[in-house]
């Protein structure tokens, strides 16, 4: 039998909430800074992505935490959990990164949170990954995703120079949940609304895709969201458009009906896998 090393924890960023801030009736903006604001590490990527730690208040766990040490001693129930969220901009001069979060009522984990988080309340995180960034020099980007990619897509709008051409199609529920985004003149933003759909459950978007006029030239694509949506899209692009595997960056976000920790097991499954086996190690970086 083979001996599998054990991993090395990630290094844990330690920071607060500096303020929250309720960008439309389904999401919240996080600005989170502190002290120790010089251990975030920032990336070139335009879809970076932290692990928050969650843990009982009532445990009294002080970070960073060691999940394979704490396994020893604690109840699998009382362990630490984390959470996947993408970071929307890092603000070096003021010290701080905000992070979106999408909120349905009570329902998941890290959302209710921060639906209430208030300024002091710490924040452990591992981090940041990612997996994208525009590249200049492709003729034109598509990007696609829910509300759960909203802010990689938005950064990555925000990052691109102001020659860049491109269609970006966002599904939301409706107007209402429509955003400003900073965007150069050739990239149109275009709001998809699956109205009283429930999110995960609506074929808007991938109809939406499947029916654009498709532009001439080398595109670039960032398409992540609800894990089987994002499985309909990965034939479009490569069946129907033949695209080269290098010209997309694809990935599930999440998956209808699953709370993170069965998304993230099912990866190694064929249900959770959005690529053919022999091409999933080379997307690890990008699908958080």
């Amino acid at each position: 039998m083979i001996e599998r090393k054990a991993r090395k924890p990630k290094v844990q960023t330690v920071l607060e909430v500096i303020r929250r801030e309720q960008l439309t009736p389904h999401m919240v903006r996080l600005y989170i800074g502190g002290e120790n604001f010089a251990a975030f590490n920032a990336n070139a990527f335009t879809d970076p992505y932290i692990k928050i730690f969650f843990v009982k208040p009532e445990l009294g766990l002080e970070p960073p935490y060691n999940v394979q040490e704490l396994r020893e001693t604690l109840a699998p129930e009382d362990l630490p959990v984390t959470r996947t969220y993408t970071v929307r901009e890092v603000n070096a001069e003021e010290e701080w990164i905000s992070v979106d979060f999408v909120v349905h009522g009570e329902a998941g984990l890290a959302a209710p949170w921060a639906a209430t988080a208030e300024p002091g309340e710490r924040v452990v995180f591992a981090g940041p990954g990612g997996g994208y960034a525009p590249d200049a020099s492709a003729d034109w980007h598509l990007l696609v995703g829910d509300e759960s990619a909203l802010p990689a897509i938005a950064s990555s709008i925000e990052a691109m120079t102001p020659e860049a051409q491109g269609i970006a199609l966002i599904e939301v529920g409706g107007e209402e949940d429509e955003q400003s985004i900073t965007a150069p003149a050739g990239i149109e933003i275009r709001w998809v609304h699956r109205g009283d759909e429930e999110a995960g459950t609506s074929n808007v978007l991938v109809e939406a895709v499947r029916n654009l006029e498709w532009r001439a030239g080398r595109v670039q694509v960032f398409a992540h969201g609800e894990r089987e949506a994002i499985k309909k899209l990965r034939d479009v692009f490569f069946k129907q458009h033949e695209l080269e595997r290098k010209q997309v960056s694809i990935s599930g976000y999440w998956a209808y009906g699953r709370v993170e920790d069965e998304f993230q097991a099912e990866k190694r499954t064929p249900i959770g896998q959005i690529l053919p086996p022999e091409e999933t190690a080379e997307v690890t970086a990008s699908t958080r």
